[in-house]
């Protein structure tokens, strides 16, 4: 009667064995699984959530700057009144460009198709933030006395505007999220959320010079 029992042990270990088995396939799966999520996450999907568009005409700030006495203030400046004039508009351009200086595609095409036609440049703007944000450039040049690099990098040495990249969804520039799809950066331009404003502000309000951090403090720049 012994017998039967010994045999029920028997089965009963291989059975426990075939369990353990199963479990290396699992993991493996469960692996490779996570290493396909993160190449699809942050490979595969940055492309298509961004379209790119090519700016209406192709801008040598490197050029300009070298032409002009002020630098950006030439062409992005304060006025009278104390609000920022943003992105140039064409009567900023005319005096310079009633006709095409050389034989530059680009600058025919900008002489032909906007100057001559009275017709706006309908720029894509790199630091274009959501419709719900105010940004005062004179509260942060003015009164912050921070460089234009600090947001906007080095683009007043360039000779050729970058593509524009726009997020599919919410539409704005893919330069306010930044390229690193996990948020990271190296410098103060590589992106433009609102953690990086945030930080900056709770850095000055610790020395004193920001009160936009402090209650209701965010109803100055979110409307």
């Amino acid at each position: 009667m012994e017998e039967p029992k010994a045999n029920v042990t028997s089965s009963g270990s291989e059975h426990g064995e075939k369990e353990d088995g199963a479990g290396g396939p699992i993991i493996l799966f469960f692996i490779l699984g996570l290493i396909a999520s993160l190449l699809i996450g942050w490979v595969a999907f940055p492309p298509l959530l961004y379209s790119q568009k090519k700016q209406p005409i192709d801008f040598n700030h490197a050029l300009h700057n070298g032409l002009v006495d002020n630098g950006c203030e030439s062409c992005h400046f304060f006025r009278e009144d104390g609000t920022y004039s943003g992105v140039p508009k064409l009567a900023q351009c005319i005096e310079c460009h009633e006709e095409p200086n050389g034989e530059d595609p680009e600058e025919i095409k900008f002489v032909e198709e906007y100057v001559k036609k009275e017709r706006e440049v309908p720029w894509l703007v790199y630091s274009r933030q959501q419709p719900c944000v105010f940004f005062s450039h004179a509260a942060h040049v003015k009164a912050g006395g921070m460089d234009c690099v600090t947001c906007h990098g080095h683009i007043g040495e360039s000779e050729t505007l970058k593509v524009y990249e726009e997020n599919r969804i919410t539409g704005i520039s893919r330069d306010i999220w930044g390229r690193n799809i996990a948020g990271f950066k190296r410098n103060s331009w590589d992106r433009m959320k609102m953690n990086d404003c945030a930080d900056c502000h709770a850095e000055a309000r610790v020395s004193g010079g920001s009160v936009q951090t402090q209650r209701d403090g965010c109803l100055v720049c979110h409307k």
